[in-house]
């Protein structure tokens, strides 16, 4: 149903965290996965992540979700944003599937807006990759070049930054994509009542990194190498650079060595930012149970937004899960792969499956116990 019309393959080469770019007609016969009134249900519930923009002459107003009412705000001039709707909304899954060109372990989240006449967020610069897909309506957007920008009113806190002059400037419809990689500012205007989708990618800062890697050897208990040294210096005083140097090759030793980093990479990789739609416990599940739901034709389906990642060349056969770490010793590298890739197993390729690794059968009635998959008629 969501079929991309433009090369992948070019893209990728091309433009992909090099240039934003408009791409007309991305999506043919493009329909909207989800309605203005299922949005607004979503942001009713306290466990969805939703906010409201609302465009002022002098600038604008944030209103944190949940939200129960929206005739206060009329007609024109805002904009209703939801995060991770593929946690919550399952019908939207198939849209997110035709971006898996891009790693699992990038992907954010699936934010939708409902935006009235004249609503927008104000030029703003986004530290990940961004496509914006046009749902129903029509939106301009201008996207500015890579620079350095003034943030609005001079408050080192605003999100937002002061106008820019556009190397972009075109209106979106039903079925379009504009792609922003990062850094480069823009700002949307709704011209008729508009829903709106942008996928996010994101990767890790480097502080981000280093936090999960202290954490990781402070749990662990391990990074206890120290630094030495042959030549002292003459001044007591004076750090010399080769010891500067010799202190910090500690660092880079670790980000040379796999077994020192990768069960830290692959539990930050694979966690998301946005809480999921976790299926209720069945406390009763074990391999008996669902070995017998599978024989009466189950389907196994992993829920939205459930990164499930394992990492080429491991040194240990695993797989990563929402953060968590789960070991398949008697699994292969295409076991490893068709777990991570597949989102949904029929009771035939489930049963394949766990015939061919008895890692398998744990790994599903684990995630199931979890409320990370759930069972299907």
């Amino acid at each position: 149903m969501y079929q991309l019309t433009f090369d992948k393959a070019e893209f990728l080469k091309t433009t992909w965290q090099k240039k934003p770019v408009i791409l007309k007609g991305a999506f043919k016969n493009f329909q909207d996965p989800i309605s203005a009134d299922e949005l607004a249900g979503l942001a009713f519930e306290e466990e969805v992540s939703s906010r409201i923009v609302v465009t002022k002459p002098e600038g604008w107003d944030v209103i944190h979700g949940p939200f129960e009412d929206y005739s206060q705000y009329g007609e024109q001039h805002w904009q209703l944003l939801v995060q991770a709707v593929n946690h919550w909304y399952p019908e939207s899954q198939p849209m997110v599937e035709a971006f898996r060109f891009i790693p699992d372990w990038r992907f954010d989240d699936l934010m939708v807006s409902f935006a009235t006449p004249n609503g927008g967020v104000g030029p703003h610069i986004d530290n990940y990759d961004v496509f914006i897909i046009q749902g129903e309506g029509r939106r301009r957007w201008r996207v500015g070049d890579l620079g350095q920008y003034q943030q609005r009113d001079n408050n080192p806190n605003s999100p937002l930054i002061e106008d820019f002059v556009p190397i972009i400037d075109d209106i979106l419809e039903t079925g379009d994509i504009l792609y922003i990689p990062p850094g480069f500012p823009h700002c949307g205007e709704t011209l008729t009542t508009a829903i709106s989708y942008s996928m996010g990618f994101r990767a890790p800062s480097q502080q981000e990194v280093l936090t999960e890697l202290a954490d990781y050897f402070i749990d662990n208990n391990e990074g206890q190498q120290r630094f030495t040294s042959t030549q002292e210096p003459e001044m007591a005083g004076v750090v010399p650079t080769s010891h500067q140097q010799g202190i910090m090759a500690l660092l880079a030793s670790l980000a040379n060595d796999p077994q020192a980093y990768q069960t830290m990479l692959g539990k930050l990789l694979s966690k998301n930012r946005f809480e999921l739609d976790v299926c209720e416990i069945d406390a009763e599940m074990d391999a008996e149970t669902l070995i017998d739901a599978l024989e009466h034709g189950a389907q196994l389906l992993r829920i939205g937004g459930l990164k499930v990642l394992c990492l080429e060349g491991d040194n240990q056969s695993r797989l990563f899960v929402n953060g968590e770490m789960m070991t398949m010793p008697n699994s292969q590298t295409d076991i490893l792969n068709t777990l991570t890739q597949q989102v949904s197993f029929t009771a035939q390729q489930a049963t394949d499956l766990i015939s061919q690794s008895i890692d398998c059968v744990d790994y599903f009635v684990s995630m199931l116990k979890q409320g990370y998959y759930y069972l299907s008629e």
